[in-house]
């Protein structure tokens, strides 16, 4: 089932989230739920707090960055068969050199900026069975965990960047909360009238 997204603005999206047990009620059923979200809106990544549940839990496909021809061939092949669930993530370390690249999320549609993160990282999690794992990831694979790790933290990646580009989008996150912004999925937006 494809589920709103919500929009830049909603509290749900600056909330820690919980941390999930293997009784959480239609767990598999979820998971499912945000993969079918998340293609519907063409995102590589898609964490539950943008689909309204304050938890711990995000799901990752990176194959559309697989097509990138300025991508090394092997890094093309990891990207193509990069997909993961992430239940229960920690952050356990962020190193390697700090590069810069243009991200964009589905809660805030037709903002993208310039981010600054680390190239590599560990992280420990569960995958959809409750099997702890705790593995090493560089490139792009490593930022778009990244991203979706910092909302399951109630971070926002516009929360990353500098105080001049957060007044230059200023009025596009008003319009995003307004219920303006037009992205051809669906949305629920924290101002609109009649929601």
């Amino acid at each position: 089932m494809i589920l709103p997204i919500v929009g830049y603005g909603d509290p749900v999206l600056r909330k820690v989230g919980l941390e999930l047990t293997p009784e959480f009620p239609n767990l598999k059923e979820t998971v499912a739920n945000m993969y079918q979200t998340m293609y519907n809106a063409s995102g590589v990544g898609l964490a539950a707090p943008q689909v309204g549940m304050s938890i711990r839990l995000f799901v990752i496909d990176t194959s559309a960055f697989g097509e990138d021809d300025e991508l090394a061939t092997e890094e093309q092949i990891l990207l193509k068969n990069f997909k993961r669930t992430f239940i229960n993530a920690k952050m356990i370390k962020e190193e390697g050199e700090i590069w810069s690249f243009n991200e964009g999320c589905l809660s805030i549609p037709e903002v993208r900026e310039d981010v600054f993160r680390n190239e590599k990282i560990t992280i420990e999690y569960c995958d959809e069975d409750f099997i702890m794992k705790t593995e090493v990831f560089d490139g792009l694979i490593a930022r778009v965990i990244q991203h979706e790790y910092d909302h399951i933290e109630g971070i926002l990646f516009t929360d990353l960047i500098s105080s001049l580009k957060k007044q230059l989008i200023k009025k596009k996150l008003q319009n995003i909360m307004d219920g303006k912004a037009r992205p051809d999925y669906k949305m629920k937006f924290c101002n609109k009238k009649g929601r």
